[in-house]
């Protein structure tokens, strides 16, 4: 079986690693982003020496429907088509010339949160169980038949790394038992339920801005969100922004009267910060210089 892999991320990469041992399977091409176009996906890898080692042919492409590129995708004429770690959606030109079998993953147990930042959401949610799962890519958006899925528990303090490492476990578990099924014939796939679906919208960078009238667990459940591989939750401190990266509920919070956004204590480890429900966090981690000064505000809470 010929395979083409469309992608751009650490998905990509282990999607790649799983077709290139897979028996009875060729990774014959990787279609991925330039590196020069690597802002587009805050996780992006670079594919070239991965696929090199595979012996897979690397397409570089920015319009993923653009004429040129379907023309290149007929070419390569694969049995099964992959699009894993890729920000486009398939158009019917690029589906008919694959003849329709393509296969797309989604970090979230479908039908539920289909749409784009599904990590962050699953976190921002308070999920208790997510999934991986891998679907017919349609006409729709994440809307086809799941072809393999695999649930799993959402820890308290989950963050984005950790559940992003999780999901990378399973969509390599998925694709070691749907990959000898595929290269024996047909797999159906099951059809999703409707009534269950729900949608999850696109986030920016600027959508990790601390908003300290907020309660601490609010703010500390985005920290965990939107960290690494992503951009980072940030606020300011005269004018410079800062990214926090982690941050600890503070117990002595409670004992000090300050207003949101105002820092209340401050050491070596750190620095804490008074949160809108009178409770406080301790920034562990950030990229501050150095901490704010005591009694200052962050952000826009005044």
């Amino acid at each position: 079986m010929r395979a083409l892999l469309i992608g751009a991320v650490e998905g990509t990469r282990v999607a790649l690693d799983a077709i290139a041992a897979a028996p009875g399977w060729t990774l014959a091409a990787v279609a991925t982003l330039p590196p020069d176009r690597a802002a587009r996906h805050s996780d992006y890898v670079d594919l070239t020496d991965p696929a090199a080692a595979a012996g897979a042919q690397l397409i570089h492409v920015v319009e993923g429907n653009g004429a040129a590129f379907v023309e290149q995708v007929r070419a390569v004429a694969p049995d099964m088509t992959f699009v894993i770690g890729w920000s486009q959606l398939c158009g019917p030109a690029l589906r008919a010339a694959v003849n329709d079998r393509v296969v797309g993953y989604h970090t979230a147990a479908l039908p539920r949160l289909r749409g784009r930042a599904t990590i962050p959401w699953t976190i921002l949610l308070d999920e208790k169980i997510t999934g991986s799962t891998l679907f017919r890519i349609d006409d729709g958006v994440d809307s086809g038949a799941i072809m393999a899925q695999r649930f799993f528990h959402v820890a308290p303090d989950e963050t984005a790394l950790t559940l992003y490492a999780k999901h990378m476990g399973a969509l390599y578990d998925m694709l070691d038992d749907l990959l000898p099924r595929l290269a024996q014939g047909e797999v159906a796939g099951e059809v999703q339920d409707e009534r269950l679906a729900t949608w999850a919208t696109r986030r920016r960078p600027d959508d990790g801005r601390i908003d300290w009238r907020r309660p601490a667990d609010d703010i500390h459940r985005l920290v965990r969100a939107v960290g690494r591989p992503y951009p980072g939750a940030f606020t300011e401190a005269r004018d410079a922004r800062i990214t926090i990266w982690r941050t600890e509920p503070w117990q002595d919070g409670a004992r000090h009267h300050a207003l949101p956004g105002q820092v209340i204590a401050r050491d070596a480890d750190g620095f804490a910060v008074c949160c809108g429900d009178g409770r406080a966090l301790l920034i562990v981690e950030s990229d501050a210089i150095k901490p704010p000064a005591m009694h200052s505000h962050l952000g826009t809470a005044q």
